[in-house]
């Protein structure tokens, strides 16, 4: 008996990047929630770079433009990784917060960059634990991108860039 409570207790205590720890289903719903992300991100900068107005947001307006087009690679890159896996991409997005406000507009955007931030983080460890080394590769590329872009609105806000390691798992 007391050996089964120490392996609980020993389980608790795993990070998804241990052997044994994490499946190829697991990635794959992963995948699936970052490519529902990324869909988002797509519709948001489309909407948020054309309707931010005034003479202060230009220049992110068309860094937006730019994003979007990033974010649309990123999405094609996921759904080749989720076809490599055997599994058929979604076509859902998340949600897109509308907002009149330009700086509630980039507000959502940083959100939901650090939230995308936080699980690519968390599929390059999947990735390593379960051996995939080239979708860690492809998911690390889309992660420095994903940096710029949370430090683009951080800088168009005026704002440190959040540590999103200390983020909780709030809207994940």
């Amino acid at each position: 008996m007391a050996t089964n409570g120490k392996s609980k207790h020993h389980k608790k205590h795993r990070t998804s990047s241990e052997p044994g720890s994490v499946t190829r289903e697991q990635l794959i719903a992963g995948l699936q929630e970052d490519l529902s992300r990324e869909y988002q991100a797509i519709l948001a900068y489309v909407v948020y770079s054309q309707a931010l107005k005034g003479a202060q947001y230009m220049a992110i307006a068309k860094e937006l433009e730019i994003h979007a087009g990033e974010e649309l690679a990123h999405a094609i890159t996921i759904a080749k990784q989720l076809d490599y896996l055997g599994a058929m991409p979604n076509a859902t997005a998340k949600p897109v917060k509308l907002a009149e406000d330009a700086k509630e507009m980039l507000r959502a955007d940083l959100d939901n960059e650090s939230r995308t931030i936080r699980a690519y983080r968390e599929r390059v460890r999947q990735c390593e634990a379960l051996g995939e080394f080239a979708i860690g590769e492809e998911i690390r590329e889309i992660l420095r991108q994903e940096q710029e872009h949370q430090i683009d609105l951080a800088t168009a806000l005026g704002e440190d860039v959040p540590d999103v390691s200390k983020m909780g798992n709030k809207g994940k």
